[in-house]
């Protein structure tokens, strides 16, 4: 296999394991309208942008704007609750692998909310490695589909094949290999992710670094 010339991570799950406090934030606040928050509905909701997991919990036949409006407010409450424990929530050794690679053509390629996508790379001070950035809102299909990904290769001048993937979800493994993409699979939110080249707890696992020196 050649070279990895460039990184693309998904956010969620990767730079921020923020899937617990999701759960929490989803419970607070699909209680506010009488829903009661299942463990399948949290096992629906990984690695999808919020307005489809709105239309699953709320209905799916609710008007666009409403299903928008009430996206808006579900992230603005995780933000709010985010904001004091981001740090302690970056997925551990996130910020030394991205500055022991800050030479590297790196991307983030996120279904989150764009207000999320720049709320963790700006609050946590980590937007200075990032060259290129997008959301599954900028495209025509979110994961699974590869668009994204393809997306931020295109954004980064690589060729999908050169470009290694760092994902949590089942379906952003799948975007990423239907991209054509080699996947590190971060397992903080499944222990198994099928398809992926290498699977690891954290960026703090000495596997990655041997790992893509072999590659090298």
């Amino acid at each position: 296999m050649a070279a990895p010339q460039a990184f693309i991570f998904d956010m969620d799950g990767v730079i921020v394991d923020s899937n617990p406090l999701h759960r929490v934030v989803w419970t607070e606040f699909n209680a506010r309208y009488s829903i009661m928050t299942t463990d399948a509905m949290f096992d629906r909701m990984y690695g999808k942008r919020t307005d489809a997991v709105i239309r699953d919990f709320f209905g799916d036949d609710l008007p666009e704007a409403e299903v928008l409006a009430l996206g808006a407010a579900k992230e603005a409450l995780y933000r709010e609750m985010m904001r004091p424990q981001l740090e302690a929530c970056l997925v551990p050794g996130v910020r030394a692998f991205l500055e022991g690679h800050k030479a590297m053509p790196i991307a983030v390629a996120t279904n989150a909310e764009p207000e999320n996508l720049n709320f963790v790379l700006d609050e946590a001070n980590l937007g200075q490695y990032i060259r290129f950035k997008t959301n599954g809102y900028e495209v025509a299909l979110p994961k699974p589909a590869p668009d994204i990904y393809l997306k931020a290769a295109a954004g980064l001048g690589v060729d999908p094949k050169a470009c290694v993937v760092f994902e949590d979800s089942h379906s952003g493994v799948a975007a990423a290999l239907a991209a054509g993409m080699r996947v590190v699979g971060i397992t903080t939110t499944h222990d198994e992710l099928p398809g992926v080249s290498l699977a690891i707890p954290n960026f703090t696992d000495p596997a990655l670094e041997a790992w893509l020196t072999a590659l090298s």
